[in-house]
C-alpha cells in the first residue's frame, strides 16, 4: 500500500520546515539531538545566545530567487561553490579562531534546540562538530520540483544572453546547470568530462558524500554503535572507542533501512485498523452526548483529541511521505546520518497503534451489579500476563566512565521477550529491545543524577516499571590507569594480577625477623604502588576498593618526584599504633605555607580514617547522613574512623591543587584537602602489612568483545629507575 504522490508531497512540508525560522530548510545541519536546523539560523541564534559571529559563507540562490530579479551579468556568474559551507564547518564555525596554544580551551557552546525544549551542546569546536544533512537537502529539492514553488526556472549558466536557454541538466562535478547544447560542448564525448555525474538542474550544488568535519577529505566509511556517530577510518583509532562496537557504515546503512521498510509497512497496511478505532471512536462520542451533560464536555473533549490523534495518521500524512522520500536516499552513510530521528518517530507510531484504547467510556454510577462471582472464575483464567516489574541490582548497578544498569526478573514473573530501559536527566529517553539482564548507558553529562527505571515486554506486551533509582555520575572525567609496581623496595611481597588493576600485599620473612622488636616497637616498611600515568593538567577522577580485612592501606595522590624520594629510601616508618598522625600522610609538618607534596587517607581493618586540619575540609555530615556511623565512629583531636565505604573515590583537581575523597557509591564527599601540583602529579597506593586493592574496572571494558588496548590517558611516565 502506497500514499498518493501528490496530496501528500504538499502535507510533507511540516517535515521540512526550520525549528527556528519556520520555512523549509536551506542548507541544513544536523545538531547532537539530531534535529536539523538551517546554518544561517543555527548562526543567527548563536549570536543571540552571545556567542561571536562566524564567518559564513554568502547563501547560494535558491529557487524562490527569480531570474526576473537578476541581471544578465549575475545569471553568467558561476554559483558559489556549496563545498564552502564544508570548508566552513571543518574550519571550525562558531568556535574562537585565533587562540595561542597555551590558552585554555574555549567554553563549550549550548544551542536552545526548540524541538527538545532545552539546551543541546555543540562542543568546543561548535558548528564544527555539527554535519551536513545532504539527505535532507536532495529531499527538499525533490519536494520543490515535485510542488513548482514560485515556478522558477533554472537558467543556463553558460547560455550568452539575451539568448539563455532552461538549464536542462547539472553537473555534480562542475557544481553547473547547462542546457543541452551547453552540456554536450562543454562534457564531449570520449573526454573525461563524459563521465561526469548527471543531476537534475539546480542552484545549490552540495557534495557527493559526508566526509568527516576533523579529517578533511576522509569519508565517513564506519559506524560505532556505542556512541552512535559515523567515523572515518582516522577517528575509528581514537581511544575513545577503543572497545566499542564499530560496524560499517553499509552494514548500519542496510541495518536501518529495513527496520525503518518494516515500520513503514506496518503502518501502511493497518490504515484500515485506524479507520475502524476512528468510526468506534465518533460513535463513542456520539454516545457520550446521551449522557448528563456535565460529564459529556469533559469525555466528548478527551475522545476529540483523541480522534484528531489518530486521524493525523491518514490526514497528515506528511511523516509517511517523508519516509518514502527518504528511502530513496542510497547514500549509506547520508542515509544513516539522517535517518535516526524517522526511526525513532516510526516507532513511536507504531506503539501508539498497538497500545489503542478509548480515552473515555460512559458510565451511570447510580446503576450497581454485583459481578464478583464473574470476575472470579475471569481471575482464575490463565491468559498471556505481561512480564512483572523488574527488579534492579542495586549491588551492580553504577555510574563510572558510563552508566551500568543491572536487573532481574520476579521469581514469579511471565519470562520477557526484551526490555525498554528508560533513563533521564531532563526529559526521558529510551534505550528498545534490550536483550539480557543488563544495559550501559554512554555520553552522559558529569556530576548529573540520572534516574533509571525498566520494564519488560512479551507477546501480552509491556509490564510494570520497575522502582526508579538514582545515579549520580562522578565529578570529573574519569582517568583509566593501571598499577605500575616498579617504585616498590620489596616487590616480593607484592602481587600485582596480569591485567594489572588489582594487587595484594603479603607479609613475609622480614616481618618475622623483626619479632624480637614486637614487645617495645613494631617497624613496617611501606609497599608502594603508583598509576602508570603522571596528571599534568584538568580534573580527574578514579575509583579503587580496599579488602576489608586489609592491615593498613594508603590510597591517594603524590607528586612523581617527592615519591619517589621518600619511598625509594632505605627507611623504616613505625607502627600506626604508636604514631599519632598515621591517619593522612600529607607532609604538612614539613612547611605550614606550601602545599603537602603528597596527600593519603589510611584505611585498614574494615575502618576508614578521616583527618582534620586547618588545611582540610571534612564532611563529616555528609558521611553521617550515608548511614556508614551506626554510632560506632569514634572521634579524636586528629580525626574520625567510620566503617569502609565499599569502593572509593578520588578526584583530583591539578589546576586548583586540591584533592577530594568520596564515597564512590553514593558519591558523597568524605574529605578534602591541598596537593601540590606544580609538578606532575600520580595516584599512589601504600601498603603496611598485609592487604589487598583493586581498581575500578571501566564499564566500557565489560563488554568489550577483545581485550581492552593497553593506553595511557593523561601523559606517558618516562622515568629512569635505579
Amino acid at each position: 500500500m502506497t500514499l498518493k504522490t501528490g496530496s501528500n508531497m504538499k502535507s510533507m512540508e511540516q517535515e521540512l520546515l526550520c525549528p527556528v525560522c519556520k520555512d523549509i530548510v536551506k542548507q541544513p545541519i544536523v545538531l547532537p539531538c539530531l534535529h536539523s536546523v538551517c546554518l544561517m539560523c543555527a548562526s543567527e541564534v548563536l549570536v543571540q545566545s552571545g556567542y561571536p559571529q562566524p564567518e559564513l559563507p554568502p547563501e547560494p540562490n535558491s529557487p524562490a530567487s527569480t531570474p526576473n530579479t537578476r541581471s544578465p551579468r549575475q545569471m553568467r556568474r558561476p554559483m558559489p561553490k556549496s563545498d564552502r559551507v564544508d570548508r566552513l564547518l571543518r574550519s571550525g564555525s562558531g568556535t574562537y579562531p585565533g587562540r595561542r596554544r597555551k590558552e585554555g580551551p574555549p567554553p563549550l557552546m549550548l544551542f536552545p534546540c526548540a524541538p527538545c525544549g532545552r539546551d543541546v551542546e555543540l562542543g568546543e569546536r561548535g558548528l564544527a562538530e555539527c554535519m551536513r544533512n545532504l539527505t535532507l537537502e536532495r529531499i527538499v529539492e525533490r519536494y520543490r520540483h515535485t510542488v513548482s514553488l514560485g515556478s522558477v526556472a533554472v537558467m543556463c549558466q553558460f547560455c550568452k544572453p539575451p539568448q539563455a536557454l532552461e538549464a536542462t541538466k547539472g553537473c555534480a562535478d562542475c557544481r553547473a546547470s547547462f542546457c543541452n547544447e551547453c552540456f554536450k560542448l562543454y562534457h564531449p564525448w570520449g573526454t573525461p568530462r563524459a563521465q561526469h555525474e548527471h543531476v537534475q538542474p539546480t542552484l545549490n550544488f552540495r557534495p557527493k558524500v559526508l566526509t568527516c568535519p576533523e579529517h578533511d577529505q576522509e569519508r565517513l566509511q564506519f559506524y560505532c554503535k556505542s556512541c552512535q556517530m559515523l567515523l572515518c577510518s582516522l577517528c575509528k583509532l581514537r581511544r575513545i572507542h577503543a572497545g566499542h562496537k564499530i560496524a560499517p557504515v553499509t552494514q548500519a546503512y542496510q541495518t536501518l533501512k529495513d527496520k525503518i521498510t518494516k515500520e513503514l509497512n506496518y503502518i501502511l497496511s493497518n490504515q484500515d485498523m485506524v479507520l475502524t478505532q476512528i468510526t468506534q471512536l465518533e460513535n463513542r462520542q456520539t454516545m457520550l452526548a446521551q449522557a448528563l451533560e456535565s460529564s459529556r464536555q469533559r469525555r466528548a473533549e478527551a475522545l476529540t483529541n483523541q480522534v484528531a490523534e489518530k486521524r493525523s495518521l491518514l490526514e497528515h500524512a506528511g511523516l509517511m511521505a517523508f519516509t518514502q522520500e527518504l528511502l530513496k536516499e542510497n547514500d549509506p552513510s547520508s542515509f544513516v546520518h539522517a535517518a535516526r530521528i524517522t526511526h525513532n518517530r516510526l516507532a513511536q507510531s507504531i506503539e501508539s497503534m498497538q497500545r489503542f484504547s478509548l480515552s473515555a467510556d460512559p458510565s451511570f454510577r447510580h446503576f450497581q451489579l454485583d459481578v464478583s462471582r464473574e470476575l472470579k472464575l475471569l481471575t482464575d483464567l490463565n491468559f498471556i500476563q505481561a512480564p512483572l516489574a523488574p527488579v534492579i541490582d542495586t549491588q551492580r548497578t553504577l555510574a563510572y566512565d558510563q552508566l551500568f544498569l543491572c536487573w532481574r526478573s520476579p521469581q514469579d514473573s511471565t519470562p520477557a521477550w526484551h526490555y525498554s530501559v528508560e533513563f533521564r536527566r531532563w526529559g526521558w529517553q529510551r534505550l528498545e529491545e534490550v536483550t539480557g539482564t543488563c544495559a550501559v548507558i554512554d555520553r552522559l553529562e558529569m556530576d548529573s543524577v540520572y534516574v533509571l527505571r525498566v520494564r519488560g515486554c512479551n507477546k501480552a506486551g509491556f509490564g510494570e516499571y520497575s522502582e526508579e533509582v538514582y545515579l549520580h555520575t562522578p565529578p570529573a572525567p574519569v582517568l583509566n590507569f593501571y598499577l605500575d609496581s616498579r617504585w616498590g623496595l620489596h616487590a616480593d611481597r607484592l602481587v600485582v594480577s596480569k591485567e594489572q588493576r588489582c594487587a595484594r600485599s603479603v607479609p613475609g620473612l622480614s616481618l618475622l625477623q623483626a619479632a624480637d622488636r614486637a614487645l617495645t616497637s613494631c617497624h613496617l616498611t611501606a609497599d608502594l604502588l603508583v598509576g602508570d600515568v603522571a596528571i599534568t593538567q584538568g580534573r580527574h577522577y578514579w575509583a579503587c576498593s580496599v579488602e576489608p580485612g586489609s592491615y593498613l592501606v594508603k590510597v591517594g595522590v603524590g607528586l612523581e618526584s617527592k615519591l619517589q624520594e621518600w619511598f625509594h629510601l632505605p627507611q623504616d616508618m613505625a607502627s600506626p599504633r604508636y604514631d599519632p598522625d598515621s591517619g593522612h600522610d600529607s607532609g604538612a609538618e614539613d612547611s605550614s605555607d606550601s602545599p603537602p607534596p603528597f596527600s593519603f587517607l589510611t584505611m585498614g581493618m574494615g575502618k576508614i580514617f578521616l583527618p582534620s586540619s586547618a588545611n582540610s575540609h571534612h564532611t563529616n555530615a555528609n558521611y553521617r547522613e550515608s548511614g556508614f556511623t551506626n554510632g560506632n565512629g569514634p572521634s579524636s583531636p586528629t580525626g574520625v574512623t567510620y566503617p569502609l565505604p565499599p569502593r572509593l573515590g578520588v578526584c583530583l583537581d591539578f589546576e586548583k591543587g586540591r584533592v577530594t575523597f568520596y564515597d564512590a557509591h553514593s558519591l558523597r564527599p568524605l574529605w578534602e584537602g591541598p596537593v601540590d601540583c606544580s609538578a606532575p602529579v600520580c595516584p599512589a597506593f601504600c601498603f603496611i602489612g598485609g592487604g589487598a586493592l583493586q581498581l575500578q574496572e571501566l564499564v566500557a571494558n565489560r563488554n568489550a568483545n577483545q581485550t581492552p588496548v593497553r593506553r595511557v590517558t593523561i601523559q606517558s611516565r618516562v622515568t629512569k629507575l635505579n
